[in-house]
């Protein structure tokens, strides 16, 4: 049996709680590591928190100006090295699929370490990464080192309702971020794909704390629902509205921006059901995108909901972001305007689509200054890619 092989068996077999153990006994044993540390992102995505027995002790590293954070936002492995003792310290991201959980660290001698040491070891880390996702489905150990401080109970509602904070494919690049991390409610995204289609939804709901969380995770559900049942996009919608109106009578509603990609072709049916808006980046040029406005969701009995055609191209990105963004005022009374926005989205278009959301909302909170938040805000950065 080969050393990765081993290391990859040893992760297999750990137990949910225990592949921390598991990884710095077999990286010792296979590569003579001295150290292995496992650091996990935060909910804000701007610490990274080392994963060790409750409760947590350890300072939070921050990812703007350390070493596991270059490695992190570059999504490379970063290597340093410490000529006092002859070792090397490998810094090596951890993601599934596109989404960034964290870095792995591992301290090794320096004539231990060369090329296909440092291929092996990235291997070890993605193997991880998977090992990570499926074991927290059984243990809190990994949820719980993401925090950097308490999440409200509708933040923990929205966290779980999630399906990552982005995700990569040959055709696409998606990243979302919201905030305030630690406080959100009634904003959302959602994706999925299959062999032919990516489904992506954008939702923005009405209320706050538990009730705004409440109806979001109702009709992301009930869009879940008919998705999976192989329903059209107008239908999924129309049933995710009649579920909405059927609990609350009209009472509250929610807007929805519900997209299919056909990932072939580039052809998009989309449905406009209220606040959250389009912006595409073609060639440098940003414009917002204008859409049919339907009814938000549950706010009358019966609505019909129909889906409009548009196009993306190899090289596009879309940014959908809430009214949480674009409503936003300085301590002046100035509202985040569209000039505001289309400067965010040129300065961030080197920026890989994971790591634009956070830049954006950033800018945000620089324009927002010392004021509390009043509403959460959510941004999605989808870039197109096409297929050959």
């Amino acid at each position: 049996m080969d050393r990765f092989t081993a290391v990859e068996r040893a992760l297999r077999r750990a137990a949910p709680h225990a592949l921390l153990e598991a990884v710095q006994r077999a990286l010792a044993t296979a590569y003579a590591a001295e150290s292995v540390d496992l650091l996990m992102a935060d909910y804000a995505m701007t610490i990274l928190q080392p994963v060790s027995a409750l409760p947590y002790t350890a300072e939070p590293i921050p990812i703007h100006t350390s070493a596991p954070g270059r490695a992190f936002g570059a999504q490379e492995p970063y290597v340093e090295t410490d000529k006092r003792t002859n070792t090397v310290l490998a810094h090596l991201p951890i993601s599934v699929r596109g989404d960034r959980i964290g870095i792995l660290s591992v301290r090794l001698p320096e004539e231990a370490y060369d090329s296909d040491v440092a291929r092996e070891l990235a291997d070890v880390a993605e193997v991880l990464g998977y090992g990570i996702v499926v074991a927290e489905r059984d243990t809190d150990l990994y949820l719980q080192a993401r925090r950097a401080d308490r999440l409200t109970l509708a933040a923990e509602m929205q966290w779980q309702l999630l399906p990552g904070r982005s995700c990569s494919r040959p055709e696409y690049e998606l990243g979302a971020q919201l905030e305030p991390a630690y406080a959100i409610y009634g904003d959302n995204f959602d994706w999925s794909t299959s062999a032919h289609h990516l489904t992506l939804t954008v939702t923005n709901g009405m209320g706050e704390g538990i009730e705004a969380a409440l109806l979001t995770n109702l009709a992301i559900n009930a869009l879940r629902n008919a998705r999976r049942a192989g329903l059209s996009l107008s239908d999924q919608v129309c049933l995710a509205d009649q579920a909405v109106y059927g609990h609350y009578r009209g009472g509250v509603h929610l807007s929805v921006l519900h997209l299919c990609f056909d990932l072939a072709t580039g052809e998009t049916e989309i449905i406009d059901a209220g606040s959250p808006k389009m912006w595409r980046l073609r060639q440098g040029k940003a414009e917002p995108i204008t859409l049919d406005a339907q009814l938000p969701l549950g706010m009358f009995e019966d609505t019909m909901y129909t889906a409009q055609r548009f196009h993306v191209e190899p090289g596009d990105r879309l940014l959908f972001v809430s009214d949480g963004v674009y409503n936003v005022a300085s301590p002046a009374g100035e509202r985040y305007s569209e000039r505001a926005l289309v400067r965010a989205m040129a300065n961030t278009r080197l920026l890989p689509p994971s790591q634009v959301p956070r830049a954006v909302l950033q800018e945000l909170s620089g324009h927002r200054g010392s004021i509390d938040a009043d509403d959460d805000a959510m941004v999605v950065c989808l870039d197109w890619h096409g297929r050959p």
